[in-house]
């Protein structure tokens, strides 16, 4: 029996596999922007009213938000193949009903589907090609194909929900997603050997299992209602306290349980630990930046969709030609934490020309700078940033790991733009009152976000020089030393 996500034997199937994952990788990643694009659309093809139709991305995002550590987990005790081939059904299944339908509740009800199929397919993705690539530096290099991915896709989105909408109809941003999710399942189901998990007994924790999903789709529900309720407000305070109690009640039960859900000797490893703060900060500030400087672009300077799609592209082509090639070469030759801190210093460069944004600015002079400072930011950074979060997890672990890491990205990305857009909003309210002009009050509510963006960038570099060791002082911890996968097989 091979191991948990591990492909047939040549090395050329196993980087076709690994393209096979990237590409239901690319598709959820995708998603999540791409609709943005598309709202506009949707509200008056359906009739939404302004507060109606967040729930289209909200929908989406607390089932995705919720289930992520979950179905990680589920990866390492069922197994990761199956989990993934069962997300990918659901997920494509419920693009084509988001992409049918003709009503409010039809599209929000498959939106919630869509984003259960989303977390289960995304959350083992990187547990797969771990185990799948054992030698250094092929894991390096697969690991950089997977970086690039999940961060030039948001932006890649941008551009191809404008060419979608504008050439054909909302109703297509969904139905791409079918030919590739089929044809994502059969090669996977080809490509890619059966993988046996440690067994629902070696961690079946299932008061466990409800705790940390409703915890965590509550504390997503709470942040994304935050365009709604203040975050001082009587709703916001209950709903995020009941959340923390959850999450607080699911960590009391891995602490009791005799075999947690999560064991939290998992968390002794200062690689994963760090890896997740940054990743958590480092998304809250990428997220917030690429959304508010498109609502820049688009409400100050007056760009069109597609042409946002194309000022995003110097970024995604940053991106791409460094997380593919040079970033995880550097990473083996100098280690993951020095390209790492190197890369989020480029990034919070490029966030600082950002807050200098002016009301007539132009896209060579005040734009294109930031985006290519951040393309190499990001583009450095990511590929040592996943390499460290999976240095010390055991093999039967990655599951969990790869779930964990999403979670961060997922959970910082929400309170970091819904921060980050109630800090520009209640700026530019500020600025307005005071009898500054629309185009200058938004623009300075955007440039109090990119300077909080930059903050973030700035934390997340203190976290690298205080938690992170270079991989020679990063041992395994003697908390995490598990039996290997094939003793749990019988």
């Amino acid at each position: 029996m091979t191991q948990a996500g591990t492909s047939t034997n040549t090395a050329a199937t196993r980087w076709l596999s690994l393209g096979v994952l990237c590409a239901g990788m690319l598709m959820i990643v995708l998603d999540q922007t791409i609709v943005n694009v598309a709202l506009p659309s949707i509200q008056s093809n359906l009739g939404f009213s302004q507060s109606s139709l967040a729930w289209v991305v909200n929908a989406y995002l607390i089932a995705f938000g919720g289930l992520l550590l979950l179905a990680g987990r589920l990866g390492d005790l069922v197994g990761r193949k199956s989990v993934f081939l069962l997300g990918l059904g659901v997920f494509t299944g419920a693009s084509l009903i988001c992409g049918l339908s003709r009503s409010q509740w039809m599209l929000i009800g498959a939106r919630f589907v869509q984003g259960v199929g989303g977390a289960t397919t995304s959350a083992v993705i990187l547990g797969m090609i771990v185990t799948m690539f054992p030698g250094p530096r092929e894991k390096a290099k697969a690991i950089g194909v997977y970086s690039f991915v999940a961060s030039a896709g948001a932006s890649i989105g941008l551009l191809v929900g404008g060419v979608l909408t504008q050439a054909f109809n909302w109703h297509w941003i969904f139905f791409v997603n079918v030919p590739i999710g089929i044809v994502a399942g059969i090669l996977t189901m080809r490509l890619l050997d059966p993988d046996v998990g440690a067994g629902l007994r070696g961690g079946a924790d299932a008061a466990g299992a409800v705790l940390v999903t409703l915890g965590l789709m509550l504390g997503v529900y709470t942040i994304v209602e935050t365009t709604d309720y203040s975050w001082s407000s009587m709703h916001t305070v209950v709903t995020g306290t009941l959340a923390i109690a959850l999450l607080a009640g699911f960590l009391v039960r891995q602490a009791m349980a005799a075999k947690p859900l999560v064991p939290l000797g998992i968390f002794r490893s200062r690689s994963l630990s760090g890896a997740n703060v940054i990743q958590a900060l480092t998304v809250a500030g990428m997220i917030g930046m690429f959304f508010l400087s498109s609502l820049y672009m688009e409400r100050v300077l007056g760009y069109s969709p597609l042409q946002l799609g194309l000022a995003f592209l110097p970024a995604s082509l940053g991106i791409g030609a460094l997380s593919l090639g040079l970033a995880p070469r550097l990473a083996m030759r100098f280690g993951a934490r020095p390209i790492l801190l190197a890369g989020l210093a480029a990034a919070l460069l490029g966030l600082a020309l950002l807050t200098r944004t002016p009301v007539d600015g132009r896209y060579v002079r005040d734009i294109l700078p930031a985006m290519l400072l951040m393309g190499v930011g990001i583009g450095i950074m990511f590929p040592p940033l996943m390499m460290l979060a999976m240095a010390d997890v055991s093999p039967i672990d990655t599951g969990l790991a790869s779930g964990l890491v999403n979670t961060s990205a997922e959970v910082g990305g929400a309170l970091g733009l819904a921060v980050l857009a109630t800090l520009a909003t209640s700026r530019t309210h500020a600025l307005l009152t005071a009898g500054n002009g629309v185009a200058a009050a938004l623009t300075g509510g955007y440039q109090l976000a990119f300077l909080i963006s930059a903050g973030l960038f700035v934390a997340a570099i203190a976290v690298g020089f205080a938690v992170l060791q270079s991989e020679t002082q990063t041992p395994q911890q003697p908390g995490l030393e598990i039996e290997p996968a094939v003793a749990h097989v019988a």
